[in-house]
């Protein structure tokens, strides 16, 4: 039997980002997946600017956005001729929000670039490996693996179900995942195909039974091919069946589909687990909520599940009081609640010919201002607030070298962020814990970190590792953090 710190259970984007995060935490784990391979597939394409910090935090956001690109035109083909016209409306980066464009990367290149990450921290997943049954006790999980060489119990400390929404974790926790379908029932493929241009996103027929798009997936020869389909035929997946779909939708007979390497047909629901956790049992990601595709939050949301655990498992493991990791579903069901809302009122909106996008899908503005971990403080009218996400800023090291304050976030650590000029003013470093003072070893060349975060001299912002603002306080509140510290393992 093996003795592991966590088991994961699915090796999707939600599998690996944990994966990637308990790696750098040096904590003990297994990931498995019961498919034979890797997914193929292109069906989560969309990287929203959260998302895109996140990566950057894990050391793989720049691979990531070379597997791809920004979103191209949509081309839309009325009878009358083609029309461009951008799929959203964002302003540009500002000094606090690096990112403001969703990528457009195929999945099967996302989780692939997750993988080379994991490789490089020395782990890898383990396919053909189908966990089959569990039970827990006050101290772990015991768990059966149907491996490639036969039956395995694995014992650890965790098990965390990232295995998606059909997978088995869910099932055998008895957590039941109540939900609707939403009555659209769709055909996602990826494709080759002649006689269309890359440069643009082409729709035909939007907001009718006779819908059909095709997105060139950049850094690759396919297109993404998604067209609604009838509850009551089969459907030819077959690269000729799809040309006859594509040609019959698009009157367009100069379209030749050549290839399908991976197709789905699916019905949409919009489904959200009624438990995160049952004792040392987690879900995450699709596992614990079910999206329509439409907006791209769903495998946003999922990344970033895995992001806000996977600190909380590592300060449990070492040490940190199970309340911490309590703070797990109370942080993120809610927010998967508002996303399932957000992807109906988008996909209602795109049956009605409206698939623009504005900000409400870059995630940018979700936060915890309702959590335990978030120490409320006297009302502020300048800057952030408590619980809401770090921003970043330019600086300029005291060595004169520019740099931002991602840079100094990035880490699986803690950062407390004072207004200077004395470093003696705020506490020392801990271990878990770097201290950074504006003015002293950080200068403020530009004003930005004053206008993110509207600090004043004495005043102090704690950025907990999964890059939120946990407490904002000045010296009257200094005496309080050595206490707020300790009881989340930052001792």
């Amino acid at each position: 039997m093996t003795d592991l710190d966590v088991i994961i259970c699915g090796a999707g984007p939600t599998g690996l980002t944990l994966a990637v995060d308990l790696a750098r935490r040096n904590v003990g784990f297994r990931l498995i997946d019961q498919a034979a391979r890797p997914f193929p597939g292109s069906r989560g394409k969309g990287v929203q600017p959260r998302t895109q910090e996140v990566f950057e935090d894990l050391g793989v956001l720049d691979r990531i956005v070379a597997s791809g690109g920004e979103y191209p035109l949509q081309r839309l083909h009325p009878g009358d001729g083609p029309v461009d016209r951008p799929a959203g409306l964002l302003p540009g980066p500002t000094p606090a929000e690096p990112y403001h464009l969703a990528l457009l990367v195929p999945q099967f290149r996302t989780e692939l670039r997750l993988r080379e990450r994991l490789a490089e921290l020395g782990h890898a997943p383990e396919y053909g490996h189908r966990l089959t049954a569990f039970e827990q006790d006050a101290d772990g999980v015991t768990a059966t693996v149907e491996t490639p060489g036969g039956p395995e119990t694995v014992r650890a400390r965790y098990l965390v179900g990232a295995d998606g929404g059909a997978g088995s974790v869910r099932g055998i926790l008895g957590v039941a995942f109540p939900g609707k379908t939403l009555g659209v029932r769709a055909l996602v493929a990826d494709v080759r195909l002649d006689g269309l241009s890359s440069g643009f996103w082409h729709r035909w027929n939007q907001g009718t039974p006779e819908d059909v798009s095709l997105c060139p997936l950049y850094g690759t020869d396919l297109f993404q091919l998604q067209a609604p389909v009838p509850f009551d035929a089969d459907v030819d997946v077959s690269a000729g069946g799809l040309t006859a779909l594509v040609r019959a939708r698009t009157g367009r007979d100069d379209l030749t589909i050549r290839d399908a390497p991976w197709a789905s047909v699916h019905e949409m629901n919009a489904r959200l687990a009624d438990a995160y956790r049952r004792g040392r049992v987690l879900l995450a990601g699709d596992a614990a909520h079910c999206h329509p595709p439409t907006g791209g939050q769903g495998l946003n949301t999922s990344v970033q599940d895995a992001y806000n655990l996977g600190w909380k498992l590592a300060a449990v493991l070492g040490g940190a009081p199970e309340s911490v990791l309590a703070t797990y579903e109370l942080e993120r069901r809610p927010i998967a609640e508002a996303v399932l809302g957000l992807s109906e009122r988008l996909l209602r909106a795109a049956m009605n010919h409206d698939t623009r996008r504005g900000r409400e899908v870059t995630q940018l503005d979700l936060g915890y201002p309702d959590s335990p971990l978030t120490v409320a403080g006297p009302p502020r009218d300048k800057g952030v607030q408590p619980g809401d996400r770090a921003p970043d800023a330019p600086v300029t090291g005291a060595g004169g070298v520019a740099t931002r304050l991602f840079s100094l976030f990035q880490g699986p650590h803690w950062t407390l962020l004072g207004h200077g000029p004395d470093p003696a003013a705020f506490p020392a470093p801990r271990r878990g814990l770097r201290v950074h003072v504006v003015g002293w070893d950080v200068l403020d060349t530009g004003g930005h970190v004053h206008d993110a975060y509207g600090l004043s001299r004495g005043e102090w912002a704690l950025v907990r590792p999964d890059g939120y603002v946990a407490a904002l306080g000045g010296r009257d509140e200094l005496g309080a953090l050595p206490a707020y510290l300790d009881g989340v393992g930052v001792r």
